[in-house]
C-alpha cells in the first residue's frame, strides 16, 4: 500500500509519534511565516523563550496586515518586528512588499518543505506541493526556536478532478464547489489533496487560490502535486533549482474521495454569512451590488488582475458601485503597471489599494449600510466587513469585475468572447523590500525596541484540581474567532495590548461579556459545534486566558483553536452527548471536579449546581498537552523543558 503525498511529506519530517490516524505526531518545520497582526505577540513570545536565534531553514515576517496607521500603536509594532527579525535570524518583509501567502508562493515557497505559519491561510503553500499548515503564535515561536510542531495525525481526502474549467469558470469556484460538498467543518482532521487529470489543467495561482481557501473547510492543509506545471512556475520566478517532483503513489488509500468534473462547474457565490452557504450565480438572481472588492490572499495573483484588467478594459464601472482592487505583491502590481494593465484598471474607475490585506480583515472599505459588497476574499462572517448589517458575497474575480461594470451580480459568461491572458516566461524580481537579519555578530549589538503598546504576555493559569465558577457566556454553533476577538482597523492595533484588547472580546456576542468576567473573577464558556473556526489568531485565547476563563465546553472544536486554547493553559472539553449542551443555562454555577484524575482518564464530570445535576465531558489530551495545562500553558511548558 502506497502513501499519499502528505504523508510522504510527513514521513520525512517525524519526529515523534506514530502516523496513525488519531495520533498526536511531531514533525520537523523548514520554515515558518508571521505577519503583523499576530507577529507581534509571536516575537513577544520567541523574546521570552531566550531564543538568540531562529533554527528554521528560513522564516519570513511579512507586514501585510496592520498597514493602516492611524496612530503609532500599528507603526510601532512593525519597528518592534523589524528589530527582533534583525537580531534573530529571521527575513523581514517591509510594509508595501505585498501580503504573506502571495509573496512566500512566489519568492521562498518550496515543494516538499513544512511550512507553518502565523496565519490560517498559510496552506496557500499547498499550491506548489509544501506541507503548509495555519498555526498559532506560540506554536510557530516553538518552531523557530527549533521545536517540533505537534499535530494529530489527519485523514486524507482525495478531490478527483477530471475534465477542465470553461471559460469565465474559476479556481475560486472550485473551492466553493469542494465547501458545498463538504461544509465549513468538513475538512476538521483531515488533509485534502488534489489529483486527477483536471490538475493539469490548473496553473500554480489557481492551485494556491484553491488551497487558501482550503483552510474554509477547518482542514489541516490542502494540497496538490510538485509537476511541470510547478517547475514552470518557480523558473519562470528564478527559482527553478527549489523543484522536486511530488506526488502520491498510484496505490495510495484515501479515507474518502469526492469526484468533480471542472467541465461541469459554473460560476459561483458564497452568500452571507459562511463560505459554505454557496449557490450558482444564476440561482442567486440579478442583485443590486453596491461595492466590488477584488484581492487579498486568496485571488491578487499576477493571472488573476490580469484577467479583471481584461474584462474592464475600455469600460466604465456602473454608478452604484464602489470598485477597489489590491495587487496581492509588488512584484504583482510592478508587472500590472509594466504591461499596461494597470492604466486600464485605474481608467475604468477603479480604487487602487496597497499590496496589503485591506478590507478582507475589516482594514478599510467597509461598505454601505445594509449594503451589497461581492469580494474575491476567502471569509464573509457576518460584521467581519465592518459594517454589521452588510450581506458579503464570496466569488471568483470574473464574477466580481463583471458586476462591477453592470451594478448586479452578473454571470461573466454573458460577457462574451473567452479571455485570452498570457502568463510571462519570467516574472519581474526585485527582492529589495526583503531585509536580510543581521548576522550572529552583527546581532549582539542589535537593541530590540519596544513601543509603549506592548505589554507583557498575559500570565497564565494555575490549574487546580477543582474549578467552580458560572457558565459566563453560551453561545451556538460554527463560532468564529472573529467573534471571540474581532479583527478591523479599530481594534487590530492593540494586538500586542491584551488589557485593552480584553474589552472588545465577544462584544458581537454579548457586549457585557469582558465585565462579565471581571466581575467573576473566572469562568467557562459553553458552545456549540465547530467553535473557534476562522483565523488562527491566539488572541481568541489569550484574552479569555486574561479574562479569567479555565475551560471552554462545546460539541465541537476547529483545530487551530483548540490547540490555541491548549497553549494558553485553558481546558476544552466536549459533551459526551451534545444534547447536554441544551441542559446549561448562561450564569449557571458550574464545578469541574478531580481534574487531575481526569486529566489521565479523558472523562470529566461537570456539576451544574443551579440544576443540580451532573454532565458527563471528555477532554482527550496526549501526554505532552497534559504537561502543557499543568505548567500552566505552552510557553510555561516550554521554558521549563529547556
Amino acid at each position: 500500500m502506497g502513501d499519499t503525498l502528505s504523508q510522504k511529506i510527513i514521513k520525512n519530517h517525524l519526529v515523534s509519534g506514530e502516523m496513525k490516524v488519531g495520533n498526536e505526531i511531531g514533525i520537523r518545520i523548514d520554515q515558518t511565516l508571521t505577519q503583523d497582526a499576530t507577529g507581534t505577540m509571536a516575537y513577544l513570545e520567541l523574546e521570552a523563550m531566550g531564543i538568540d536565534r531562529v533554527k528554521t531553514e528560513l522564516s519570513v515576517a511579512y507586514i501585510d496586515h496592520n498597514t493602516l496607521q492611524t496612530g503609532f500603536e500599528n507603526a510601532d509594532d512593525h519597528r518592534f518586528i523589524q528589530s527582533v527579525c534583525k537580531k534573530r535570524g529571521v527575513r523581514f518583509s517591509r510594509p508595501g512588499n505585498g501580503i504573506c501567502h502571495q509573496v512566500h508562493l512566489e519568492r521562498f515557497g518550496v515543494p516538499g518543505k513544512t511550512l507553518i505559519g502565523s496565519d490560517s491561510h498559510t496552506p496557500t503553500g499547498g499550491g506548489i506541493g509544501m506541507l503548509a499548515m495555519g498555526a498559532g503564535g506560540l506554536d510557530v515561536a516553538v518552531a523557530m526556536g527549533g521545536g517540533e510542531y505537534y499535530i494529530t495525525m489527519p485523514k486524507m481526502v482525495k478531490v478527483n478532478l477530471t475534465g477542465a474549467l470553461q471559460p469565465y469558470v474559476a479556481a475560486k469556484d472550485v473551492i466553493l464547489e469542494v465547501l458545498r460538498i463538504m461544509s465549513v467543518k468538513g475538512g476538521v482532521g483531515k488533509i485534502v489533496e488534489y489529483q486527477g487529470p483536471g490538475v493539469k489543467t490548473l496553473s500554480v495561482p489557481e492551485r494556491a487560490t484553491i488551497t487558501n481557501m482550503g483552510a474554509e473547510l477547518g482542514a489541516t492543509t490542502s494540497i496538490f502535486p510538485s509537476d511541470e506545471i510547478t517547475k514552470a512556475f518557480l523558473e519562470a520566478q528564478g527559482r527553478g533549482s527549489d523543484w522536486t517532483e511530488l506526488s502520491a503513489d498510484e496505490d495510495a488509500v484515501y479515507d474518502e474521495v469526492i469526484d468533480i468534473d471542472l467541465s461541469a462547474l459554473e460560476p459561483m457565490a458564497a452568500m452571507p454569512h459562511m463560505p459554505d452557504n454557496v449557490k450558482k450565480v444564476t440561482e442567486i438572481g440579478q442583485i443590486k451590488v453596491d461595492q466590488v472588492c477584488i484581492g487579498s490572499c486568496t485571488n491578487s495573483s499576477l493571472s488573476d488582475m490580469l484577467k479583471v484588467a481584461a474584462i474592464l478594459k475600455g469600460k466604465k464601472v456602473a454608478p452604484n458601485v464602489s470598485l477597489a482592487i489590491a495587487p496581492g505583491s509588488k512584484q504583482v502590481l510592478s508587472m500590472l503597471a509594466t504591461c499596461g494593465a494597470l492604466t486600464d484598471i485605474i481608467d475604468a474607475g477603479a480604487r487602487v489599494l496597497e499590496s496589503a490585506c485591506g478590507p478582507c480583515i475589516g482594514m478599510g472599505q467597509s461598505p454601505n449600510s445594509a449594503g451589497i459588497s461581492l469580494r474575491t476574499f476567502n471569509r464573509n462572517f457576518e460584521g467581519r466587513s465592518g459594517t454589521a448589517d452588510a450581506g458579503i458575497y464570496l466569488v471568483s474575480p470574473e464574477v466580481a469585475a463583471a458586476s462591477a461594470l453592470t451594478g448586479v451580480l452578473t454571470d461573466p459568461r454573458t460577457l462574451g468572447e473567452p479571455l485570452h491572458i498570457l502568463m510571462p516566461n519570467k516574472f519581474l524580481i526585485n527582492d529589495n523590500m526583503v531585509e536580510l537579519p543581521a548576522t550572529p555578530e552583527e546581532a549582539k549589538d542589535v537593541e530590540v525596541i519596544y513601543g509603549p503598546n506592548i505589554k507583557p504576555f498575559p500570565e497564565s493559569n494555575v490549574l487546580t484540581d477543582e474549578i467552580k465558577a458560572p457558565a459566563i457566556l453560551k453561545v451556538g454553533d460554527n463560532i468564529t474567532t472573529d467573534h471571540i476577538m474581532p479583527a478591523g482597523a479599530k481594534i487590530l492595533p492593540y494586538r500586542s495590548n491584551i488589557p485593552f484588547l480584553s474589552q472588545f472580546c465577544f462584544r458581537q456576542c454579548d457586549e457585557n461579556f469582558a465585565e462579565n468576567c471581571k466581575a467573576a473573577g473566572k469562568g467557562f464558556i459553553i458552545g456549540g459545534a465547530n467553535y473557534g473556526q476562522g483565523s488562527s489568531r491566539e488572541h481568541a485565547a489569550l484574552v479569555p486566558l486574561y479574562l479569567g476563563i479555565k475551560a471552554v465546553i462545546t460539541k465541537s472544536f476547529a483545530r487551530i483553536h483548540a490547540a490555541n486554547l491548549i497553549n494558553a493553559g485553558i481546558m476544552p472539553l466536549t459533551f459526551q452527548n451534545p444534547d447536554d449542551y441544551d441542559k446549561i443555562d448562561q450564569t449557571d454555577s458550574l464545578v469541574l471536579k478531580d481534574v487531575f484524575a481526569s486529566l489521565d482518564s479523558g472523562n470529566f464530570t461537570l456539576v451544574d449546581e443551579t440544576k443540580g445535576i451532573e454532565i458527563p465531558l471528555v477532554g482527550i489530551f496526549t501526554d505532552r498537552q497534559k504537561e502543557i495545562l499543568k505548567a500552566g500553558d505552552l510557553l510555561q511548558f516550554t521554558k521549563g523543558s529547556k
